[in-house]
């Protein structure tokens, strides 16, 4: 990984990626993110093979199948905000957040150099369970990334992002949207996430 890990964070596994036999028992918050790293290097791994729009395209479906994409769009848009939204909005604005954290991933996920990404344990939360993490670098150094995991069916969600065991992406969004939201409103919040989407895919040239 040639960048900074996404925060403010799909290619050998295809559509099973998630799945389970019947008789399993209900996967952790741990094996979620196990498996979103197994993806994750895979097309790390053949990142330069693939481009940007290849590890896009690899990434985006479990992405938006491990992620809980309408919550993390609801509260990044703030409560007052997404209260004031058509259905209309809601759906268009939470189709381009899902793209958006895609892309991100995509673009920062982009090569192997050796790096680790690693499960290190998880532990109760208030809102389901925290899975601890850390991606350890080509250069040996570690970075703790946590996933604030909440219950869906039989398994389980990533509902929020902490880089350093801080750093929230959702509340990182929220700061980000706001402004767009005070300047050009939610219209042009949802151009905003499409645009940026098609810029790192390389579907969009960075001409701003």
């Amino acid at each position: 990984m040639s960048k900074a890990p996404a925060v403010c964070l799909a290619a050998m596994l295809g559509s099973a990626a998630f799945s389970y036999a019947v008789d399993a028992a209900p996967a952790t918050g741990g094996d979620t993110v196990q498996s979103l790293y197994d993806t994750l290097l895979g097309t790390m791994k053949n990142g330069r093979i693939l481009g940007q729009s290849g590890r896009f395209t690899q990434l985006e479906p479990v992405i938006r199948r491990t992620f809980d994409i309408p919550s993390m769009t609801r509260l990044s848009v703030g409560a007052a905000s997404w209260a004031s939204l058509s259905e209309a909005q809601r759906q268009q604005l939470t189709e381009g957040f899902g793209r958006y954290i895609s892309a991100i991933y995509a673009d920062r996920f982009d090569s192997y150099a050796g790096q680790k990404l690693q499960v290190t344990g998880e532990q109760p939360a208030a809102a389901g369970v925290m899975v601890k993490s850390q991606i350890v670098k080509a250069n040996g150094e570690p970075v703790k990334v946590d996933y604030m995991m909440r219950r869906n069916g039989d398994g389980w969600l990533i509902s929020d992002i902490y880089l350093d065991g801080a750093i929230s992406e959702v509340a990182t969004r929220r700061s980000e949207f706001a402004a767009i939201l005070r300047t050009d409103g939610v219209d042009g919040l949802i151009a905003a996430l499409n645009r940026k989407a098609d810029m790192l895919t390389g579907t969009l040239a960075r001409a701003y």
